[in-house]
């Protein structure tokens, strides 16, 4: 007996069959299309933090089921599972082995919302396993994997779309239109900001993992370490192995936008960045990455991107305050993104000439949930239905070219000097005779769990 979705598309096949040739479509392309009205059955891999908003937004999607959530950690399945069955009647099933989601063949699509170091293996298993992914920011762990993650969504015809979410925002759109058509003349330079205070998260000694977590797959490709508590779950943001520190964590939304309002396509050519930890000492908290960092890219064409990375208390810039945003500088003037609302001043003057006309949100009530963040899942699925790429509003060759950023940031930070990055041809990708900075594009991967050269 066939099963509903074998039927389903066979039935699609059969009426429109004469059409798809008209369409311009191959029957490999067409296969890819979601019908109108057939229901989205969705995975999402990645349950704690973010992964409930994730959880929240396909639950309360028309024709979009919920139908598997999976997390090595699985003392989370059955507060998870309450979320789903609250909002929508029926309960999902669990997994902790995300292998055995892409096994499904219901699943059309799986939402990523793990730690950073798992997306790209992650995407590319879902990809070749005939599945669409949402994945979360920033895209990717390093710049080399990244590439991959492309290479496996084009090869296999997949809509993969990166998590930053104000791609979907109307009133940053606006902003970056009015950046585009000239609003503050020519913008030559970018400043993106992170002020984002955070405690220290303390020490701990290694232990046994608990018996609920299933580590082997959550470490999947670092490289083997005991467990420790003070890096798990949040907490591996701030370990060069597994995370990038708040530039690579909240960071990548505003480089995002630093990079959209600039209308750069291509890399930058030079990066540093500079900074260190300033709130604790080693011996209180385990946290590798700087909590203060700054970082300066330049284009090759002469425009420049700064971003400011605190994470100690501090005040505001520009006339919004803006703690975690963007201002834009122009031959005519300046702009100022904060959340979804934004200002433009003429040069030398205080009072804005132009700017939102309805009531923003700060960005980091944009980064949880809400009818702003869902947009950009409901993008997703409209993306499905069409089978067009070019209608997700990030599409992961975007999401990519954005994450490159903080990354390469990382890179010079680490090795404490200025980098020249072969920019020219994006997908050259590699510092120019620095093999030291060249070996930090990629890792060194833990089998099972290798990102293939060959996706």
């Amino acid at each position: 007996m066939e099963n509903r979705r074998q039927f389903i598309k066979k039935g699609m096949m059969g009426a429109a069959g004469l059409a798809i040739g008209g369409m311009g479509l191959s029957a490999k392309s067409y296969a890819s299309i979601m019908g109108a009205n057939e229901r989205i059955n969705i995975a999402v891999v990645g349950l704690n933090g973010r992964g409930q908003s994730h959880i929240q937004a396909w639950a309360g999607m028309k024709d979009v089921r919920l139908k598997t959530l999976c997390d090595v950690h699985t003392e989370l399945f059955s507060s998870r599972a309450k979320m789903v069955s609250d909002k929508t009647g029926e309960s999902p099933s669990t997994e902790w082995d995300m292998r055995k989601v892409f096994d499904d063949e219901d699943i059309d699509a799986v939402s990523f919302a793990t730690p950073n170091f798992w997306h790209a293996l992650g995407t590319i298993w879902a990809c070749q396993a005939g599945k669409h992914v949402y994945v979360e920011k920033p895209a990717m762990h390093n710049i080399w994997e990244g590439r991959k993650m492309i290479e496996a969504a084009r090869k296999y015809n997949r809509r993969v779309q990166v998590g930053f979410q104000n791609r979907s925002i109307s009133n940053v759109m606006q902003a970056i239109q009015f950046l585009h058509d000239g609003g503050i003349g020519d913008v030559f330079m970018a400043r993106g900001l992170c002020i984002k205070p955070r405690k220290s998260f303390g020490i701990a000694k290694n232990s046994e993992p608990p018996k609920t977590l299933h580590y082997d797959m959550w470490l999947g490709p670092v490289s083997w370490r005991p467990y420790n508590e003070k890096r798990d779950l949040y907490n591996w943001h701030w370990f060069w192995d597994t995370g990038s520190g708040d530039t690579g964590n909240q960071g990548p939304h505003q480089f995002d936008i630093a990079r959209w309002g600039l209308n750069k396509q291509e890399h930058p050519v030079t990066v540093f960045s500079t900074g260190g930890i300033y709130g604790w000492r080693p011996d209180q908290c385990a946290q590798e990455t700087p909590d203060t960092q700054i970082s300066l890219f330049k284009y090759n064409d002469g425009k420049v991107l700064e971003f400011e990375t605190r994470g100690r208390a501090s005040n505001g810039e520009g006339d919004l305050g803006v703690k975690i945003g963007n201002l834009f500088y122009g031959t005519e003037g300046h702009l100022e993104i904060d959340g979804s609302t934004w200002k433009a001043f003429r040069e030398g003057e205080k009072k804005p000439f132009a700017g939102s006309k309805t009531a923003g949100t700060s960005n980091e009530s944009i980064s949880l949930t809400g009818p702003t963040a869902e947009g950009h899942f409901a993008n997703f699925i409209a993306a499905l239905r069409s089978g067009n790429n070019d209608d997700l509003h990030c599409d992961i060759n975007t999401g990519f070219t954005s994450t490159v950023l903080p990354l390469m940031a990382n890179i010079s930070y680490r090795l404490k000097r200025e980098l020249h990055f072969m920019g020219g041809d994006v997908k050259l990708e590699k510092f120019a005779n620095d093999p030291e900075a060249n070996a930090m594009l990629t890792r060194a991967y833990r089998p099972p769990y290798v990102v293939p050269d060959q996706v």
